[in-house]
C-alpha cells in the first residue's frame, strides 16, 4: 500500500496577498475609538500632575489660592464653564445628526461647537490680560496659569479638529455608516473629554 502523501501548507493554491495581515480585533471596541480613548488616558495623567503640583501649593506649602489682594474672576469663569457645556450639547448633536443621515445638522452642529469653543477660547485669553498677576508672581501663578493654559492648549487643538471635520462635512465626506464618520466621532470623544477636564478644573481652581 502506497503512504498517502501530504501537501505541504505553500503547495495548496492560495490567493495572493500583499502587506502585512488584516489585524485581528480581539476588543468590541473599534481601534481607531481605542486609540483615542488610550491617548485621552495618558492626556488625564497628564492633568494629573498639574493637579498634584497645584495642591501642594495649597495644602502642604499652606499658600493662599491665590494671596490677596488678587482674585480670580468667578463670574466670568462660570460663564465661560457654561459655554463650554453648551459645545458638548452640540457637539453630539451634529454627531447623532450624521448617524441618521442628516448633513445639515451635522454640519450646523460642528460649526456651532467651534464658535462656542472659539469663544471660551478668547474669554479665557482674555481674562489672562485683566488678571492682574503674571505667572513670575509665585508658585501659585505659575499654577494657575499652567494649569489653565495646558487646559487652553488641548481647546485649540480641539478647535484644530473641529475645523477639519467641518471642512471635511461640508466636502460630504462623511456618511451614517461608523465606518463613515469615524472622524466626527473621534473628534467628539477629545472634544467631550476637553469639557469634562474644564469643568474639574473650574471647580478645584476657582470654587475649592
Amino acid at each position: 500500500m502506497e503512504s498517502a502523501s501530504i501537501a505541504h501548507p505553500h503547495d495548496l493554491p492560495h490567493e495572493e496577498h500583499h502587506g502585512p495581515p488584516a489585524a485581528h480585533h480581539s476588543s468590541r471596541v473599534h481601534p481607531q475609538v481605542l486609540g483615542v480613548l488610550l491617548f485621552i488616558v495618558s492626556e488625564a495623567m497628564l492633568f494629573g500632575s498639574f493637579f498634584t503640583a497645584m495642591f501642594f501649593i495649597r495644602v502642604v506649602a499652606n499658600t493662599p489660592f491665590p494671596p490677596e489682594p488678587f482674585e480670580f474672576p468667578v463670574t466670568v469663569a462660570a460663564l465661560n464653564t457654561a459655554v463650554l457645556v453648551s459645545s458638548s450639547g452640540t457637539m453630539h448633536y451634529a454627531l447623532h445628526s450624521i448617524k441618521h443621515n442628516n448633513r445639515f445638522g451635522m454640519q450646523l452642529g460642528l460649526v456651532a461647537t467651534f464658535f462656542l469653543g472659539l469663544t471660551f477660547l478668547c474669554t479665557q485669553v482674555n481674562e489672562y490680560f485683566k488678571a492682574g498677576f503674571a505667572i513670575h508672581d509665585g508658585a501659585w501663578a505659575s499654577a494657575f496659569y499652567g494649569l489653565t493654559g495646558l487646559h487652553g492648549l488641548h481647546v485649540f487643538v480641539g478647535l484644530t479638529l473641529l475645523a477639519i471635520m467641518a471642512t471635511r462635512a461640508f466636502r460630504g465626506h462623511f456618511g451614517p455608516k461608523t465606518e463613515d464618520h469615524m472622524g466626527v466621532e473621534m473628534a467628539g470623544i477629545y472634544w467631550h473629554f476637553v469639557d469634562v477636564m474644564w469643568i474639574i478644573v473650574f471647580l478645584t481652581v476657582y470654587i475649592l
